[in-house]
Order: C-alpha cells, then sequence, then structure tokens
C-alpha cells in the first residue's frame, strides 16, 4: 500500500470510530433517560392530591398525592415539600408503597410528620427503597 493509500485509511477508520462513538453515545442517552423516566421522573406518578398541609408560619407546605399505576401494583403515596417564602423548586420529600392515604402533621416550622415518618425540612427525605 502507498502513502496516500494509508492515508485514506487511516481517515476512514477515524470517521468509522466517530460515528461508532456517536451512536453509543445516543443509546446510553435513550436507556438514561428511559430508566430515569421508569424510577424517578416524579410528575409521572403525582397522580390525585390527596392532602395538603401548611407548616404553622408558612414557610413550607406538604402535598401528598396517591399514584396508582393499576392491577399489577399497590398505591403509594408521594410527599411534595414547596418553599412558600424563597422562588425554590418544589422537593419530593416521602415515597411509600402500599399506601393511599397520607396523615400529615407539624411539630414545628420545620418539622414534618407523614404517616408516622418524621422528617427534618427542608433537608431530609423519606423513600422506601432505601435511596434517600
Amino acid at each position: 500500500m502507498d502513502e496516500a493509500g494509508k492515508l485514506e485509511s487511516k481517515k476512514v477508520y477515524k470517521k468509522t470510530l466517530l460515528v461508532l462513538f456517536i451512536w453509543i453515545l445516543f443509546f446510553a442517552g435513550i436507556i438514561g433517560y428511559a430508566i430515569y423516566w421508569l424510577f424517578f421522573d416524579w410528575g409521572r406518578f403525582k397522580q390525585e392530591l390527596i392532602a395538603e398541609s401548611t407548616s404553622p408560619q408558612g414557610t413550607y407546605t406538604v402535598k401528598a398525592y396517591v399514584s396508582d399505576a393499576g392491577a399489577t401494583t399497590s398505591s403509594t403515596v408521594l410527599g411534595e415539600l414547596v418553599f412558600n417564602h424563597e422562588k425554590r423548586k418544589s422537593k419530593k420529600i416521602y415515597w411509600q408503597y402500599r399506601e393511599s392515604e397520607a396523615y400529615i402533621y407539624w411539630s414545628d416550622d420545620d418539622t414534618v410528620s407523614i404517616n408516622g415518618v418524621t422528617l427534618d425540612l427542608p433537608d431530609e427525605t423519606y423513600d422506601y427503597r432505601g435511596n434517600e
């Protein structure tokens, strides 16, 4: 093979690697989004608002939703923390499987109990799956 043939072969090899890399990134992105959508997309799970309670000083509001995916799974209760005095995005703070009601009790402005699970707000969360 002459010098021009080797150079052309190198270019084809680099283009092939680049196209392969782009396809791998594309499929990794699709798989990553699918995992996020299946397990972590909060909006997909919020189906019906069942309870809402504001902290004693009005700093926070906790909204509880029930999610029912149908005959193959039990109901799930989801708790969302809304910041009333700050421009912050709401935060998921409670996720419990096999529940369909939410009892919200405030001990003080930063401590809430949802179905017997006590959380110190705004940082503490509860997730039945164990990945808090």
